[in-house]
């Protein structure tokens, strides 16, 4: 059983009674997946089509008055990731799995339901060369608030 609510994935309803939102929309992270630039011998030339691409992205999101936060990630390269698995901490450079794409970045959302973040998603210029993975915000944590929360 998860200690997180149960979404109607479609409406952005939360299944419990703890939801304590003030409005219906849902939080959704677009999570872009793809090769790395740098992998595949694109260069700054290469990605400046694709990069106007993010910009009108990001300002439609804006406009619509939807986007939250966006996050573009270094390549995987200058990761480091940390496993406790063993019973301590051991840390280790780069990134943990081995595979072809690579998490490189994060549009947050505000949208009512998961079609509308579908819609986005689609949009999303990444998707034409890597995947977007929609994944809906369970907790966040706020600094003014003190605490967690469902957004």
């Amino acid at each position: 059983m998860s200690i997180w609510s149960s979404l109607n994935r479609h409406h952005g309803d939360r299944l419990d009674d703890n939801d304590t939102t003030e409005d219906s929309d849902m939080r959704y992270c677009l999570l872009m997946h793809y090769q790395e630039a740098s992998e595949i011998g694109l260069t700054e030339e290469d990605m400046a089509p694709a990069m106007a691409a993010f910009q009108a992205y990001a300002r439609d999101l804006d406009k619509a008055g939807v986007l939250v936060t966006t996050q573009v990630l270094e390549a995987s390269a200058a990761s480091t990731t940390v496993t406790a698995r063993n019973g301590s901490p051991e840390i280790q450079d780069g990134p943990f799995a081995d595979t072809k794409e690579r998490l490189g970045g994060v549009f947050v959302i505000d949208v009512p339901d998961l079609d509308a973040a579908l819609d986005w998603a689609k949009r999303n210029p990444a998707a034409a060369w890597g995947s977007i993975e929609i994944r809906p915000v369970a907790r966040t944590y706020s600094h003014e608030r003190g605490e967690w929360y469902t957004p």
